[in-house]
């Protein structure tokens, strides 16, 4: 594997998104050495409190949710200290999903008890989502939700934490955080399939070296690229539909608002000529507007 590390960008080599379910899940899921990296470079962790070592928990030990059944939330582990973290790669933004995050992480919470244990036994949760979508007007990528006294902000519960990551609002040229958080977040947001250099800085750090070999196109089966495919298209799909839903929202929301224009303008008494140029209807459509005043 060394040998193959160091000629990352001595040949020609295609890569795949590392966003993508299939690939996501080879680097994450499978790698204990990779996410244990990643987590300590973006979570809001103590430098006495950085994760040394982390194990998987069960696949089935998070409920799903069948209206984000294109989410990809696979990796689920915690670590010697007892605090569980569940890291989710969501491509799509849903007004819901911080809700999902939410519960899905109390879930977690709730299940680390038996009928007999005592609250004091209970670990903290972290749930860390990467999202590849827009979904805030702030300027920052990193968003860190806690429990927070409203008159002390100093005064925090901790034993649940939201971390979401929003990709692209990730500006690399203006970041003053720690050097291993921006080259995890620049191999999220800069390797694809459009990628056949990759930069040297990121093949510096050798957990993200190794990170880089298992999203080339070369470690992968027929099959696996085969399923890999299929994951985008049911992304693309998934978001055109979204497209189409708001696009026909605005037009049915246009159409209505020109429409009360039109009863505005004739109940004030302006003739059928002017409202059909004032609102760019047909006169046969301010007539029928008319007729139901």
């Amino acid at each position: 594997m060394v040998k193959h590390l160091n000629n990352l960008n001595t040949v020609m080599s295609r890569y795949l998104d590392p966003k993508s379910d299939l690939v996501f899940k080879k680097i994450f899921a499978g790698h204990p050495n990779l996410l244990k990296s990643f987590l300590n470079a973006v979570l809001p962790l103590p430098e006495s409190g950085l994760i040394e070592s982390l194990e998987y928990l069960p696949a089935d030990n998070i409920p799903e949710i069948p209206e984000f059944k294109h989410s990809i939330v696979d990796v689920r582990c915690f670590d010697k200290q007892g605090r569980h973290f569940i890291v989710e790669m969501q491509m799509s933004w849903s007004k819901h999903f911080m809700q999902r995050l939410l519960f899905n992480a109390a879930s977690i919470y709730v299940r680390q008890l038996k009928t007999t244990e005592m609250y004091k036994n209970l670990n903290p949760v972290y749930g860390l989502a990467i999202v590849a979508d827009s979904f805030s007007d702030e300027a920052s990528w990193f968003h860190h939700y806690r429990l927070m006294n409203t008159e002390n902000h100093q005064k925090t519960i901790d034993d649940i934490q939201l971390i979401l990551l929003e990709l692209p609002h990730f500006q690399p040229k203006t970041l003053s955080e720690k050097k291993l958080t921006a080259l995890w977040l620049r191999f999220m947001t800069e390797i694809d399939e459009n990628t056949r250099i990759v930069d040297p800085l990121l093949l510096e750090n050798p957990e993200i070296k190794e990170a880089l070999l298992l999203t080339r196109e070369a470690a992968y089966t027929p099959e696996e690229l085969e399923a890999y495919n299929r994951n985008w298209d049911a992304i693309r799909t998934e978001k055109t539909l979204i497209d189409d839903k708001l696009m026909e929202g605005f037009e049915k929301g246009v159409k209505t608002g020109v429409e009360q224009m039109a009863k505005n303008c004739l109940n004030k008494g302006f003739n059928e000529e002017l409202v059909a140029e004032i609102t760019g209807l047909s006169l046969k459509d301010v007539q029928a507007i008319k007729a139901t005043l």
